[in-house]
């Protein structure tokens, strides 16, 4: 995959997509966004499951390594019993190495996906610094209203369009550019609706303490009433659906519920597991030991 996310900016510094910013805080490159990896899955989960897969679709992912631009990565996908409406499907680099592991499911009786699994097996967290003026329930400040044009920059957290994008992306379809397909207009790439998802989320204003780096480390795109269509207004609500703490790092989980434009029926939803690094947030040590 390629790496379309060096110059992405948030809180005033550079990412850990950036190699610099990457090299600090002890890893070798600045890696790909996880979600990147998304766009390997759909034709071969229209193979298993058909256009339902684009209208009530869900793949639920646990990141397991990063990657960095120019190495190669394979989906795989296990082909289940006739008539069966969920599945396993992984991606792996070419010398093995797992890169993440996920549930893909045809609602809307997903049954338990993979993230809600996780999420059930959280222990509650010990003492949070960086996020600790966030509660479980929190909703964002204000509704985001949202939309993804042909040639719309995405903004700082995305500095690129569709279009760019799509020159680059690692497995293109005519129906993210077209109307010749079973909707009449083009579809927004399953990579791309995390972008839509999040060009916006400061505006939620939920209070992280920062500077801080942080990654995806789970992510979850749910379809209700899919696809979702370029050049379309959508209106996004957020809550924190958990929190939670490892050695190295404080989540957040956000559930951002996605609605048509008069924000009266939902069509799509994500669940994203923000993982800050805890050693780069300034005095990180000290601070926990007070």
């Amino acid at each position: 995959p390629r790496q379309m996310l060096a110059d992405q900016e948030y809180g005033g510094h550079a990412s850990i997509h950036d190699d610099s910013m990457a090299e600090k805080l002890g890893f070798r490159a600045g890696p790909i966004e996880g979600p990147t990896h998304f766009s390997l899955f759909p034709p071969l989960l229209e193979r298993i499951f058909g256009r339902d897969w684009y209208e009530r679709g869900c793949i639920s992912s646990h990141y397991q390594n990063m990657v960095v631009e120019g190495e190669e990565v394979r989906a795989f996908a296990e082909l289940p019993a006739e008539g069966t409406t969920r599945t396993k499907v992984w991606a792996q680099k070419a010398d093995g190495t797992p890169v993440l592991e996920a549930s893909a499911s045809i609602g809307p009786d997903h049954g338990e996906t993979l993230l809600e699994a996780r999420m059930k097996a959280l222990r509650p967290p010990e003492k949070l610094l960086i996020l600790a003026d966030l509660h479980v329930g929190m909703k964002g400040a204000e509704e985001e209203r949202v939309r993804m044009d042909p040639d719309q920059n995405m903004g700082a957290l995305y500095p690129f369009s569709l279009n760019q994008k799509l020159s680059v992306i690692t497995e293109n379809s005519p129906w993210y550019s077209g109307s010749d397909n079973p909707w009449g207009r083009p579809i927004v790439p399953l990579e791309m609706v995390s972008v839509l998802a999040e060009y916006s989320n400061r505006k939620a204003a939920f209070p992280v303490k920062g500077p801080a780096v942080g990654l995806f480390a789970d992510q979850e795109i749910r379809m209700i009433d899919g696809p979702l269509f370029v050049g379309e207004d959508y209106v996004i609500r957020r809550e924190i659906a958990a929190l939670s703490e490892s050695k190295r790092t404080e989540s957040y989980w956000v559930r951002s519920r996605i609605y048509d434009r008069t924000g009266t029926k939902q069509v799509a939803e994500m669940l994203l597991n923000h993982a800050t690094l805890k050693h780069s947030y300034a005095g990180y040590a000290e601070a926990a030991k007070a």
